[in-house]
């Protein structure tokens, strides 16, 4: 097991380990989201998730029209995981969250369109919105 908090430790997650599916995302909307050039999430099945704590939740509109609900923690502001609409199975988990420099590394890089030019993935499959992947260099 392991876990992920926000920086106050008010509410927090527990994962049953990394997840295979982690995503680095520069969409405009992570941009903002996180205060930095692209947010990384691990997306695990909701129901090996355990959720402690209260959250405030943010909900806005994706690229795709359906619905994102960021939550977040009410008295640091730290957004720990999201839910969205087109992975109703699914929840991402904030990787800066986990905290764990040795939690694995991204396998996609995604919205590519609004990537930051010094910014380089090595590694994992590319994708513009809606494009095929671009492999890794």
């Amino acid at each position: 097991m392991i876990d992920a908090q926000c920086r106050c430790g008010a509410l927090a997650l527990s994962l049953p380990g990394p997840s295979s599916l982690v995503v680095a995302c520069h969409c405009i909307d992570c941009q903002r989201r996180t205060g930095a050039p692209f947010g990384v999430g691990a997306f695990y099945p909701t129901e090996v998730i355990t959720i402690s704590g209260t959250s405030k939740e943010y909900v806005r509109t994706a690229a795709s029209g359906g619905k994102v609900r960021s939550c977040f923690c009410p008295e640091c502001g730290s957004t720990v995981y999201w839910k969205a609409d087109n992975l109703p199975a699914m929840i991402g988990v904030a990787v800066g969250a986990i905290a764990d420099p040795d939690y694995p590394a991204p396998i996609r890089s995604v919205f590519e369109q609004s990537k930051h030019a010094w910014m380089e993935i090595s590694g994992a499959e590319h994708f513009e919105q809606g494009s095929t992947p671009k492999h890794s260099k």
